[in-house]
């Protein structure tokens, strides 16, 4: 057996090559859209993809295996389970609960495990030249390491009212049956710690099943559906805004993007225009370069792991938009977002210089020192405003902070006073990076960022109410 664990840092999401060397066949599971890793992949070991399996219909990206398929001549199986409202609406195999595939000398079981969503399903893999026993259990978004699945991202991302409540009690007779399995069952997950498909996921690809039951919190409510269901339900992180429509691209037919896009560079005439327009820009760069001198309306997201998951925060998929970017980091944010489908990319610009050699200003991020934070705290009309998750703010916040969660900013600007300073900050400032430039482009003068935030603020054991 060839086993290739391949981990997307970004999104935090796993996908796998398997293959059976005597053979040289291959399967990927849940492959991500730039696939042209699983292409180099088979080539360097002289191995065809003859099956593309996916988990669930993913939330969290946009999964390639339609264009893998195009590419290779695959076959994809995908679920049947769930009912006809979780139906697959593109040509591709259907596979049941109980269905064994073979992959070469390879036997890989369907196990339908609901919850996370209705069709989830896990597949368990025996390499029978081996063993008759089966070795390794790809979860998807069923059983990570130390947490398992979210059943609220149907309701809360996608508008299905009633939803999660119903997962919740699903994903409570799945564990059971996860239980039952032998110990020694390696457990590969589709998300790893920094995935919103969970609350509590560890750093650790891999775990067992033996490993799961006593340290995974999931285990430790035998016999206690209800508590089960609250602890799973409470203190779930905000779903990004893209959700929705990665739940709706990722089951219907779609256009497919087989290669990993070019960008054109924009002159001054071109930037000029689409900036009239209002087509965003986004600058990529880090938060202290932008701070110094950015472009008037642009929106600051730095292109680190958390790119595509903010990108999909403020921009639709029908706009077109701009990247304020080196050259050199290009090919690693153009594949950051065709993962999560935004693919409309107008152009870029590599840096300011262009704006500034026509004439145009840049403005500067007003930042404060904690001592100035503390000393402005102390005014009449001030409004400090702590930008982190809900569950972020009630874990403990500076006392008098209001909370408004820098994802849903823009439908929140109501919250935000336009005559008073108002002070923001999060935990240690690229949020707060994030929201400086969102508040701007909306035409705020009277923003001071304490981009320390947080940690600083808790590091001094300054004071904090929850």
């Amino acid at each position: 057996m060839y086993f290739q664990h391949i981990y997307d840092k970004s999104l935090a999401q796993a996908s796998y090559f398997i293959g059976c060397q005597k053979a040289g066949v291959a399967a990927v599971i849940d492959p991500k859209r730039d696939v042209d890793t699983y292409l180099e992949i088979a080539k360097q070991n002289n191995m065809k993809i003859t099956h593309i399996l996916e988990t669930h219909i993913h939330a969290d990206f946009l999964a390639g295996s339609r264009e893998l398929a195009a590419l290779t001549g695959a076959e994809m199986y995908l679920s049947a389970e769930g009912g006809p409202d979780w139906k697959y609406e593109f040509p591709h195999i259907d596979v049941r609960d109980g269905d064994v595939l073979k992959v070469g000398n390879l036997k890989i079981e369907v196990v339908h495990t609901p919850g996370h969503t209705p069709e989830s399903i896990s597949f368990l893999l025996t390499d029978t030249p081996a063993s008759d026993e089966p070795v390794m259990l790809f979860t998807g978004d069923f059983v990570f390491v130390g947490d398992i699945g979210r059943p609220d991202l149907l309701e809360k991302a996608a508008g299905m009212k009633g939803t999660q409540d119903i997962g919740a009690k699903q994903m409570y007779q799945s564990i059971n049956k996860f239980d039952a399995l032998p110990d020694y069952i390696q457990v590969w997950p589709g998300h790893g710690a920094g995935s919103a498909c969970g609350k509590a996921l560890g750093a650790v690809p891999s775990s067992t099943v033996g490993y799961e039951k006593i340290r995974n919190w999931a285990f430790q409510h035998k016999n206690d559906e209800t508590g089960f269901v609250k602890y799973l339900l409470e203190d779930q992180p905000e779903p990004p805004k893209y959700f929705a429509m990665m739940k709706k691209l990722n089951k219907v037919d779609r256009p497919l993007l087989t290669t990993v896009p070019k960008l054109k560079q924009l002159d001054y005439s071109e930037l000029k225009a689409a900036v009239e327009k209002g087509i965003k820009l986004i600058d990529a760069r880090d938060k202290t370069e932008f701070s110094k001198g950015f472009i008037p309306g642009s929106i600051n997201i730095q292109g680190n792991n958390s790119f595509a998951t903010w990108a999909g925060w403020f921009l639709t998929y029908e706009e077109p938009f701009m990247l304020l970017a080196d050259e050199s980091q290009l090919d690693d944010l153009t594949r950051k977002l065709m993962r999560i489908g935004l693919d409309n990319i107008h152009g870029y610009i590599p840096s300011t210089k262009i704006w500034e050699e026509n004439g145009g200003s840049l403005e500067k991020v007003d930042q404060i020192t904690i001592e100035e934070f503390k000393a402005l705290q102390q005014e009449k009309d001030v409004q400090v405003v702590d930008l982190r998750g809900v569950a972020e703010y009630n874990a403990g916040h500076i006392k008098g902070a209001d909370n408004v969660f820098v994802g849903t900013l823009v439908n929140n600007l109501d919250k935000i006073s336009k005559d008073k300073k108002v002070l923001i900050h999060c935990q240690g400032g690229d949020r707060a990076a994030i929201a400086y430039s969102l508040l701007t482009r909306n035409g705020y003068k009277n923003v001071l960022n304490y981009s320390a935030g947080m940690n600083e603020w808790m590091s001094q054991n300054n004071p904090i109410e929850y």
